[in-house]
């Protein structure tokens, strides 16, 4: 989007409507909670009708900064409660998943066009402080510079450079930096749906890397899901079946869709007309195999999820 200064006679509500694109994937990567993310945006909207009551853009020289710098501080106050909320979680937390629908979904929502990582890079960015994660998302996923950031979040840009280069290297130590191509994404996902839900056991343990962890988000409000992330793939595949007997390896009234999470390829579970879970997938770096499996299952991480077919 494009840095030009706006004149101090245009409509703040129309200066807000056009950055609220950017401001969503900005705080959704900090934050990695559609929901929270809502709320900051209308904290924002508040704080900044307050600020241009009577003098529409008065002394505003660049609105998208200013913008994003209220928006980047109410994340990072919102990510305090997160912080509290997750105390009491019950069993593994995973993001809030962006999930489209067919080719052309979510092409009049601004919440699946926003520039967003993946749902596996999310959780490695848990990992991070706070101000971390904010310098990360802003500078690797966003491409500010550390001198525009140091006045977003009110630091000297030695601070910021110091924040970014922790924060790559936590990145880089929990993440690699292989990225499978969408086509072997697309294909390994299948070949393991196809596993998973039809209780193929011989496939299954084809497909899943000796060391594979999966990760079940049902916050304690849907089973199957661990207290704790399940290591190994004889583990993994008893979790799975039990998805199998829930699904076509059963009898059982599981439908699959794949969609696009996050950005990639991966497959929504539906129980009648209902979201059951999303499935996201880690690959091996050949692409052969599956190294995590990351299920969210919490109906209330579910609620934007639509059935309405491809």
């Amino acid at each position: 989007m494009s840095d030009t200064p706006i004149s101090v006679t245009d409509d703040a509500t129309g200066v807000f409507v056009e950055h609220r694109e950017l401001m969503f994937g900005v705080v959704y990567n900090i934050l990695g909670s559609v929901a929270d993310t809502e709320d900051v945006l209308q904290e924002t909207w508040l704080s900044w009708t307050a600020r241009n009551e009577g003098a529409p853009l008065d002394g505003v020289g660049n609105p998208r900064a200013y913008l994003v710098r209220i928006a980047v501080d109410h994340a990072l106050t919102r990510r305090a409660a997160i912080s509290r909320r997750r105390e009491t979680y019950v069993g593994p937390w995973l993001p809030e998943p962006l999930v489209a629908g067919g080719e052309d979904d979510g092409a009049d929502d601004p919440a699946l066009r926003t520039e967003s990582v993946s749902l596996a890079m999310l959780v490695v960015l848990e990992s991070l402080t706070p101000l971390e994660r904010a310098v990360f998302v802003l500078h690797e996923v966003f491409g500010y510079p550390h001198t525009e950031i140091a006045q977003i979040i009110d630091r000297s840009p030695a601070a910021v450079r110091q924040l970014a280069h922790r924060a790559r290297g936590h990145v880089h130590a929990r993440r690699p930096l292989y990225e499978a191509h969408p086509r072997v994404r697309r294909e390994a996902t299948e070949r393991f749906v196809r596993a998973a839900v039809g209780g193929d056991i011989a496939a299954l343990m084809e497909i899943l890397a000796p060391d594979v962890t999966v990760w079940t988000d049902g916050g304690g409000k849907r089973k199957p899901a661990g207290l704790r992330p399940v290591h190994g793939r004889d583990k993994a595949v008893r979790l799975f079946g039990s998805y199998a007997r829930r699904g076509g390896g059963g009898g059982g009234n599981l439908d699959l869709r794949y969609r696009r999470v996050n950005g990639d390829d991966a497959v929504v579970l539906f129980e009648g007309e209902e979201p059951y879970a999303v499935l996201v997938l880690d690959l091996t770096p050949d692409g052969d195999r599956v190294s995590g499996v990351y299920v969210v299952s919490n109906p209330d991480k579910l609620t934007h999820v639509h059935r309405e077919d491809a």
